[in-house]
């Protein structure tokens, strides 16, 4: 009898090359209850820094549940569903960015990739302006994860 496929642990090279090669993933904030607060958001991995940086407006519950509890995690999801990717750490919400190309609208345009930006960065940035947009900036201190080799 064959013995069934285990998962095998993902190295940090792997895990970081994970979260580089996705775009979404489920982020998990903490309630007053304890219990997790679930988001898909878009996001943005910054391997030499070990930040994962997500845009939202100012007033998403998540933001509110941040500044009262710092501690965070995303779970990304790999190529098959048997893989994945768990960045945990304490966040930090920006300030609401309030002028077109202020430091925290330039680092929310920095987030976009370089092909998808805006030709005309003035009407983009002024849009975060209006949205009143932060930046949440996971400090990563855990990677973690998993992928299960099956073959046939």
């Amino acid at each position: 009898m064959t013995k069934p496929a285990e998962p095998r642990p993902l190295s940090e090279d792997a895990l970081s090359e994970l979260l580089g090669t996705q775009q979404f993933g489920t982020l998990a904030t903490n309630k007053r209850s304890g219990h997790p607060h679930l988001t898909t958001m878009l996001y943005s991995w910054d391997a030499e820094e070990r930040v994962i940086r997500f845009s939202t407006t100012a007033d998403r519950v998540k933001v509110k549940q941040l500044r009262r509890d710092p501690r965070a995690a995303v779970h990304v999801p790999g190529g098959d569903v048997w893989s994945f990717a768990v960045a945990e750490g304490e966040a930090e919400v920006s300030e609401i960015t309030t002028r077109p190309g202020d430091a925290v609208g330039r680092e929310l345009l920095a987030m976009i990739p370089e092909a998808a930006r805006p030709q005309d960065e003035g009407p983009f940035l002024q849009q975060l302006v209006d949205e009143r947009r932060v930046v949440i900036r996971l400090k990563v201190s855990r990677l973690y994860g998993t992928a299960l080799d099956i073959n046939g």
